[in-house]
């Protein structure tokens, strides 16, 4: 013990630099610097000192050996390592770690091993019993590792999973888990390679590479191939797809698909994504050799394969913090190209037809501005696409003022456009739409608001006695303005009844005051933004009960509504019942729209929510003569998250969307005005990882279903799997329905298998 030269024991953390002053200087590779971690974000160096702290340390002079001993951390260029006791070798640069060894490294890997000999700066080494914990919660485990240049680490006997141990059982084999005779995990490359591997579940082999690798859990984006897409449908065939990843540079990637089918031809899908510093982009472009397929049949033409693709392209753009643009652009040559490659997944907007729009649009202090252009293509061959419209500019701007010194708010907006068709009527509107309120407070409670309102239009449009407008006139120039005033009255009266909860009682009124117009409208003005709508609750009080300007309604009328409310600690009652008249009657609006005479159908709405678990809505539209129902919606919610039941219901006996190809409507009475009425039901349930949905909808007028499926999903922290179904009833583009099965299972960090069946 005489030729040992013990350090002194002076504190609980005996730093390595005390030990230096008594003993002396150390090798270069192996010299200790002061207690310091490296800074965050700091290079790296490979000369950087070595530093460490212990419970206690001592030094062999004789055999150059430094131990130390009792919660030892050692760290140099960002790695870390902890042991019960560490002993460095002067002469060979050796550091042997034994006892709950823990490396951790720059990136937060964490590695721990019984046996450490670790030299070189801690970049080579061996380990023993090596068990690691990596990103996105991987688990890697071996019998031995060894460590080159700090970028290889070399393994034997490997496992890999990211899922949990069991927390009763440890022992219990994982959900899955790759086990393997070798592995490399190339840290510079950030990949882990495998040979001789075996993919298990719950510990049963289900599947042998010779060869397999994946991205280390740290990387977020790595070149390579993807699951495969495997299925069947009708129109194609058997099909067989390989996608391919491929990182670009650090803003973009792409990936392809190409799809081999035995029936459909063959096709490539590559879609491109780049991220700039102002904006994204995101580009699809699929195309082949391929089979089309008959209008309204499942089978493929006689006469042979044709060369057809599609374009799908979108992207936004931030030129400063007022302005931006963008665009959305999507194209296809065919419906049944389309339709075969289930192409619509991958496109925005109707999947029975194709828009596409250019835009800027600007962002003030209570202004907004936007112009832009909008194309459209149909996708199902009942649609005629000669008459569908380009909008070629449209130009928006609307202002909403602050507060005057009168307590009055100004606001205006404008709408401009050029719509121009093949077959059907051309366009072209400049409008401006006012608007000053000033609120007012009574005495006793009540609510007033004064509104001056105006509308004015000028038009100039050819092909006018074309679809949608189906007018006397080829052609016609015109401009009208419709100033309109409005006097609101609420006066709510609430009671506080204690246990009884409040109620509220609010009688409403309005009474509008405007030159009559009529349904002369229909052959002076072309009709572009006002082909649809519905009497309800929601427009009752309101300038137009149209959805835009190209049809007013003008004249004196009132508006009167009572709507009341009861809360009663967390139930809610809230409905409101109201009814229009006016001075005359207004031909502009169709027979069944309850506003065509003087006084109009009933509107009415209700919420119940009585719990957290369940709520009630319901909005309708009853006759004014026999109270017959005309329109109903009601949606009902009921259930915890464990188990959620919805329901819904729509009923109507006007649909005026029939006004854009077709010349109006015939009188009250026809087969035009034969009901829609459809009832859906769903139900979700969340158990732990299960989530289940269901759903399916059925159309009562015809007593034929619409559409069903459902959906089930188990996710842990390792696993998913997937399983939906969709069974459509409803033909379209005489199709006569279309059955889809798709499911899918993810090996987190490890990829993807699915099958589909159409």
């Amino acid at each position: 013990m005489d030729r040992l030269n013990r350090a002194r024991r002076g504190c609980l953390r005996l730093q390595v630099a005390l030990v230096l002053i008594c003993l002396g200087a150390v090798p270069a590779y192996a010299q200790f610097g002061a207690l310091t971690s490296p800074r965050a974000g700091q290079q790296i160096r490979t000369d950087e000192p070595v530093t460490f702290s212990a419970d206690s340390v001592e030094y062999d002079k004789d055999k150059s050996l430094v131990t130390a001993t009792g919660h030892v951390e050692a760290w140099q260029n960002g790695h870390v390592m902890r042991a019960d006791k560490i002993t460095f070798d002067r002469n060979t640069g050796v550091a042997a770690a034994t006892g709950n060894v823990v490396l951790l490294e720059p990136d937060g890997e964490v590695m721990f091993a019984d046996y450490a000999e670790m030299q070189n700066n801690m970049n080579d080494g061996i380990l023993k019993d090596v068990r690691a914990l990596l990103q996105q919660n991987g688990r890697m485990a071996a019998n031995g590792a060894q460590r080159t240049g700090g970028q290889i680490n070399e393994m034997t006997k490997v496992v890999y999973t990211t899922c949990n141990p069991c927390a009763k059982d440890p022992t219990r084999p994982p959900l899955w888990q790759i086990r393997a005779a070798s592995a490399v995990q190339d840290l510079e490359h950030k990949k882990i390679e495998y040979r001789d591997a075996e993919l298990e579940i719950y510990g049963l082999p289900v599947a042998w590479f010779p060869y397999f690798w994946n991205a280390d859990p740290s990387v977020k984006r790595e070149s390579g191939l993807l699951p495969p897409v495997i299925g069947t449908s009708s129109a194609l065939g058997g099909f067989i797809g390989v996608p391919w990843y491929q990182v670009i540079d650090d803003q973009s990637d792409a990936t392809f698909l190409p799809l081999l089918t035995s029936r459909g031809g063959q096709q490539l899908d590559i879609e491109y994504r780049r991220r700039f510093n102002n904006g994204t982009l995101l580009t699809n472009v699929s195309g082949g050799y391929t089979n089309a397929s008959l209008p309204g049949s499942n089978e493929s033409q006689d006469s042979g394969k044709s060369l057809q693709g599609s374009f799908a392209s979108r992207g936004q753009f931030n030129y400063d913090d007022t302005w931006r643009w963008g665009f959305n652009i999507n194209r296809a040559s065919s419906t049944t190209y389309v339709t075969d490659f289930h192409l619509t997944e991958g496109l925005t907007g109707d999947p029975n037809i194709l828009s596409s729009q250019v835009y800027i649009e600007g962002f003030g202090e209570g202004a907004y501005t936007r112009i832009d252009t909008k194309f459209y293509q149909a996708l199902n061959s009942v649609i005629n696409s000669t008459a569908l419209p380009t909008v070629l500019p449209r130009y928006e701007y609307s202002y909403f003022g602050t507060p005057d010194a009168w307590g009055g708010r100004f606001s205006l907006t404008t709408s401009n456009f050029n719509v121009i068709r093949t077959t059907g009527t051309n366009t072209r509107r400049a409008s401006l739409t006012m608007d000053y309120e000033r609120p007012f407070t009574g005495m006793l409670g009540d609510l007033w608001k004064i509104t001056l309102h105006g509308d004015a239009a000028a038009y100039d449009a050819s092909q006018f006695n074309e679809t949608p407008n189906f007018a006397t006139k080829d052609s016609i120039e015109s401009a009208r303005a419709l100033p309109q005033v409005a006097v609101d009255f609420r006066w709510p009266f609430a009671r506080d009844s204690g246990s009884w909860g409040t109620q509220l009682l609010e009688p409403i009124a309005q009474v509008i005051v405007a030159p009559q117009t009529g349904d002369s409208q229909t052959r002076l003005y072309p009709n572009e933004d006002s082909l649809d709508f519905q009497f309800t609750d929601a427009n009752l009080f309101g300038f137009n009960r149209f959805t835009g300007i190209d049809r007013l309604e003008g004249g004196v009328r009132a508006n009167v509504a009572m709507h009341g409310a009861w809360y009663l600690g967390g139930t809610t009652f809230d409905g409101l019942v109201g009814q229009s008249y006016r001075t005359s009657q207004d031909n502009l609006f169709p027979e069944a729209s309850g506003l065509h005479d003087q006084v109009s159908d009933i509107v009415a709405r209700a919420t119940f929510a009585p719990t957290q678990w369940l709520d009630l809505t319901y909005h309708t539209r009853l006759d004014k003569n026999d109270l017959a129902t005309r329109y109903a919606d009601a949606v009902a919610s009921a259930g915890p998250a464990r188990f959620r039941v919805s329901a819904g219901y729509i009923y109507t006996t006007f649909n005026p969307y029939t006004f854009y190809d077709q010349a109006p409507p015939p009188p009250a009475g026809s087969s035009y005005y034969f009901p829609r009425n459809e009832i859906s039901l769903g139900a979700t349930t969340l158990w732990g990882p299960y989530r289940v949905t269901g759903f399916v909808r059925r159309d009562l007028a015809t007593n034929q279903m619409v559409v069903a499926g459902g959906d089930f999903i188990y996710e842990d922290e390792c696993f998913i799997f997937d399983l939906r179904g969709v069974r459509r009833y409803v033909s379209i583009n005489g199709d006569h329905g279309a059955t889809a099965v798709l499911f899918l299972i993810t090996f987190k960090t490890i990829g993807q298998f699915g099958y589909r069946a159409l």
